[in-house]
């Protein structure tokens, strides 16, 4: 560890850790798990660190529990942990189907949720999940804590509007499932390993017999940062359930996000056809679970 920064704080309480990013002044950056920020260390893709701060052992971040009838995750959850409980089996099922997909397993037992959210990628699993779930994070810093929703997080490709030396995530709120709702994810990656989703897709719903009463899409990489397609959820609101309105869906959500050419995963044709496999698939599983 010493090799990728001159010093290494392992942090037991919040304040703890908001006192080391203060003191670093801009120096300083989070550690919570390090799958992805340990690796562009050492790869030399990340600006130097001096002072990594490492959040894995803060209690209240290593929480999942009901709160005041929320499904409250706290940031430093791990991938393995989210994958196996029971209660975002329960209440955040995308989340779950997401949590799976993410990684190997030695890398799941180490990565954590916060972590994924906070790297601000377009296509992050767990972010494209939590968004679909109307997850608000909770951020605390030196003058206290609030409540944002998640979508607030994000302002480009790997660059999020939380200030490296005075911001840290602490967890995330999620309404718990109520009857008739249910959720699903789903993605595809490249034949050849690569972690990254080719896209990713998830999808909340609330079904009211066959009628789609409510419902939230997100796909990843639809754009510079993670966002619902907003047009789609409006033309199946309140509509019948049937395949010609999953196409219609389609069509908005091809109108509305922005897909681009990329050397190493896919081209914008391609994302484009996987955007109705994904979508039909992601539907129907909520549309089965929430009946």
């Amino acid at each position: 560890m010493t090799s990728l920064c001159e010093e290494y704080i392992l942090s037991h309480s919040v304040e703890e850790a908001l006192h080391s990013l203060c003191v670093a002044k801009g120096s300083a950056r989070i550690l919570s798990g390090g799958s992805d920020l340990l690796l562009e260390l050492q790869q030399g893709i990340h600006p130097p660190v001096r002072v990594l701060v490492d959040v894995t052992e803060i209690e209240e971040m290593c929480v999942l529990e009901i709160r005041k009838e929320t499904l409250y995750i706290g940031a430093s959850v791990t991938l393995a942990q989210l994958a196996k409980s029971t209660l975002v089996k329960q209440h955040a099922q995308a989340l779950a189907d997401a949590a799976v997909l993410m990684a190997n397993p030695q890398v799941c037992t180490v990565a954590t949720i916060g972590g994924n959210v906070a790297h601000a990628l377009p296509a992050a699993d767990g972010t494209i999940a939590l968004l679909a779930l109307d997850a608000h994070a909770e951020i605390a810093s030196l003058d206290g804590r609030r409540k944002v929703p998640l979508q607030r997080l994000f302002k480009g490709p790997g660059e999020s509007t939380l200030e490296p030396c005075q911001d840290l995530l602490v967890g995330f709120y999620l309404p718990l499932r109520k009857k008739g709702q249910a959720s699903a994810f789903t993605r595809r990656v490249n034949p050849q390993g690569i972690a990254l989703a080719l896209l990713n897709m998830a999808v909340w719903l609330e079904r009211e017999g066959q009628r789609v009463e409510d419902i939230r899409i997100v796909v990843g990489p639809s754009g510079p940062i993670p966002q619902r397609m907003m047009m789609a959820e409006e033309i199946m609101r309140r509509q019948l359930a049937s395949p010609l309105l999953v196409t219609q869906a389609l069509e908005a959500v091809l109108k509305e996000a922005h897909f681009r050419n990329s050397l190493h995963r896919a081209t914008a044709d391609y994302r484009r056809h996987l955007a109705g496999v994904l979508l039909d698939e992601a539907f129907n599983s909520a549309w089965q679970r929430a009946g």
